[in-house]
């Protein structure tokens, strides 16, 4: 299954490295600023064109930027093209100089006319065009700027956003007081990495692109912020099993957690693991929960335990560790959290194990690790606040990175991953159904199965990010709301089997 996503690069970039390629243009290929304006602006009418065939009535509302000139050009394309064109003026027109003033005055020459924000935008029928600011703005949004975005989001219109929705912070995803909430937004040169993960995607809308002829040998010399995950690049390592494979060679799981009360936790992500191809899996718990977990699952192999006497062995099993699922912060779980961090094997921590590592004061990190909070767990992991977290979540996964060592999963909306070589990479899939107990456990269960299949762990943890994900979109069919973590499970094992899904999805066309 395709998305939106999947037809745009790879690569993000921070605001600056996006305005540098812009220099490198004008100043080295000496190709001329308004040139790549007026590219932009033709390509933002383009996409109007095709996405909104039949409109008849087009609002522009600009600032006094860059992001300005792309809106003159566009207005002026729109009134050739016998459209009426309504442009809102926002800011002192005295300050638009250089290429915005030669689109402008295009826009002017060609028989069109300019209205000063009076304080209300008109009222009507109209695909709304959002130039207000472009990646440059670097303060909250106040006054009458923040009065017309607001007005922009209480139309009932349609709502196109020049290069980046005016209002959101290009390079974290943080809304700077206010932002526009756009229906579809155009990118110029390159994808910004805020565009998605926090509040990104939800202004951005449905995203393109376009790179304004920029050729390849621009962007050879700057190294790429982010990279978007993306299913299609990890096929090639789902390839079919030989047929001589046996379950010893696809690894053994152990997971440790499901306090009483919790037992669901540790059994989701059990069958996570058991769902992405894990040969083995065997699950620590308290006694009298392997009734509650092998009922419904008896491919688990269940260890009741209030003592470590059994846990040396299964750890020596072992091809990689889970614990926190269910864990909780009592002393059952603290005595084998204590335990399992003394072990060389590689870790998945999630839950409480995260708790219990700012609990315990642990003042060491693991580079074969994986530490998945969600952004409660994130703020107490480096003891701030959760505002904190999400005001720049690429920030917030770097100093975890550096603090704990190993592979980080910063969950969410646009769940970050920060590799030991510091490489970030942002996951597109997913929805707001996924807000709802046990995702994480299914997601920690995905991770220590890829692991457990040898998987390398720089592909394992993106993989296994990108497919928890995907599968909950596959998941949503009759909707978002009362989407249940173990509904994930089935469209797991079908990600994990590309050919297979392939064959099935021929065979319902």
């Amino acid at each position: 299954m395709k998305t939106q996503y999947d037809e745009l690069p790879d690569d993000c970039y921070l605001a600056s490295n996006v305005r540098e390629f812009d220099r490198v243009m004008i100043q080295e290929n000496a190709v001329p600023g308004i040139v790549l304006m007026e590219r932009a602006g033709q390509a933002v009418f383009d996409l109007i064109k095709t996405g909104w065939p039949d409109i008849k009535v087009l609002m522009i509302v600009c600032g006094i930027g860059n992001n300005a000139g792309d809106g003159f050009i566009i207005a002026r394309l729109a009134l050739q093209a016998g459209l009426k064109v309504v442009i809102i003026q926002c800011g002192d027109p005295s300050k638009i100089k250089d290429d915005a003033l030669l689109a402008k005055n295009g826009f002017l020459y060609s028989g069109g006319k300019i209205e000063c924000f009076s304080g209300v935008l008109p009222v009507g029928l109209y695909l709304l065009v959002d130039a207000l600011f472009g990646t440059g703005l670097e303060r909250e949004i106040t006054g009458d700027w923040a009065l017309v975005i607001n007005q922009i989001n209480q139309s009932a219109c349609d709502v196109v956003s020049v290069d980046i929705p005016s209002g959101l912070n290009s390079d974290n995803g943080a809304v700077m007081g206010v932002a526009v909430q756009a229906t579809a937004t155009v990118s110029f040169i390159g994808l910004k990495q805020g565009m998605f993960t926090a509040e990104g995607k939800q202004c951005c809308g449905q995203i393109n692109f376009d790179d304004l002829g920029v050729p390849q040998s621009v962007y050879q010399n700057t190294k790429e912020d982010a990279r978007l995950i993306k299913y299609a690049h990890f096929k090639k390592y789902l390839i079919p099993r030989r047929q001589s494979v046996h379950k010893g060679q696809n690894g053994h799981v152990l997971l440790i957690g499901g306090n009483y009360g919790y037992a669901g936790a540790i059994r989701m992500a059990a069958e996570a693991c058991l769902r992405v191809g894990a040969g083995l899996v065997s699950v620590v718990t308290r006694p009298g929960n392997a009734v509650i977990i092998n009922s419904h699952t008896p491919e688990i192999m269940c260890h009741e335990m209030d003592e470590l006497t059994e846990l040396k062995e299964l750890i020596n099993q072992s091809s990689v560790i889970v614990i926190g699922p269910g864990l909780t912060m009592k002393q059952w779980g603290r005595l084998f959290f204590s335990e399992i961090l003394k072990s060389n094997k590689p870790l998945v921590l999630d839950a409480d194990a995260l708790n219990l590592l700012v609990e315990l004061k642990i003042d060491f990190g693991k580079n074969n690790w994986v530490l998945t909070p969600h952004p409660g767990e994130a703020a107490r992991l480096l003891d701030c606040t959760v505002k904190n977290i999400q005001h720049d979540r690429f920030k917030v996964i770097a100093e975890l990175q550096k603090k704990y060592s190993g592979f980080i999963v910063l969950k969410g909306s646009g769940s970050l991953v920060m590799s030991p070589d510091k490489s970030m990479s942002i996951c597109t899939d997913g929805n707001p159904g996924m807000a709802t107990g046990g995702m994480g456990d299914i997601l920690t269960g995905v991770i220590a199965g890829l692991i457990a299949q040898q998987f390398e762990m720089n592909v394992a943890i993106p993989l296994a990010v990108c497919i928890h994900s995907k599968a909950a979109d596959m998941a949503v069919t009759t909707g978002e709301r009362g989407l249940l973590a173990t509904d994930l499970l089935p469209h797991l094992r079908k990600l994990m089997n590309p050919l297979m899904l392939k064959k099935t999805s021929e065979e319902v066309l």
